[in-house]
Order: C-alpha cells, then structure tokens, then sequence
C-alpha cells in the first residue's frame, strides 16, 4: 500500500525540514514547497491526501491558497498553521473553510493527530 502524500507549503526553511521530517518519521510520503504557487504550479493537489500550510508567506498567503483550491475544486483537506495571534487573521483563516487551525508551537503529536483525522475522511 502506498504511503499517503503529504504536502508541506511554508515559506520558512526550517519549519518546512522540520515538518518533512516529522510526516516521513512517521510513514508518510511528504513532499515540500517554499510557496503557496511553487505548489499549485507542481499541479500536485489531486496526488496530495493533505495539505499542511503557513498562513503567512510572501506572494499568495495560506488563505489565498484555500480559495484559489476551492476555485479549482481541489478538496484535499488543508491543515493551517500560524504562529500570529490575531483573532481577525484567525476569523479569516477559519472563514476559509480549513480542516484545522494549529497555532505555532504545538506539539508534534497534534499536527499527526490532524492528520490522520483528514486522511480517515
């Protein structure tokens, strides 16, 4: 059986490494991206079984990214993660209509949790 794809879109390096690391420790295929548009240009979403965002990143933001997916009628679940404590920038993202919001730091365990709860549907 093959592995689920996950896909890891963050501007910051190390938290994509990071990130990476965690979901292949843990069985996963994961494939990163510097950006929300080095993502939609890889024209991977139909392949992804999740999407793990930023919120924040220069160019298209992790909000811009869920609509222009919904625009396209991508539905792979996207998990967003931030580390900004705004409430309206939180209204925003959950607005958006992601499978999960996580506020950087969180635990490793409840970013897999998420996951597996996206992947189970």
């Amino acid at each position: 059986m093959k592995a689920p794809v996950i896909s890891i879109i963050d501007d910051d390096e190390s938290t994509r490494t990071a990130l990476t690391g965690l979901m292949r420790a843990r069985g996963f295929d994961a494939r990163s991206y510097a950006s929300a548009e080095a993502f939609l240009e890889a024209g991977v979403c139909e392949t992804s079984q999740c999407i793990i965002t930023d919120i924040q990143m220069p160019g298209l933001t992790g909000i811009e990214l869920k609509h222009k997916l919904d625009a396209i009628k991508c539905a792979t679940p996207v998990i967003m993660i931030t580390a900004r404590g705004e409430q309206r920038l939180h209204n925003l993202a959950i607005a958006s209509g992601p499978f999960h919001l996580l506020r950087k730091p969180f635990k490793s365990d409840a970013l897999i949790a998420w996951v597996e709860k996206a992947l189970a549907g």
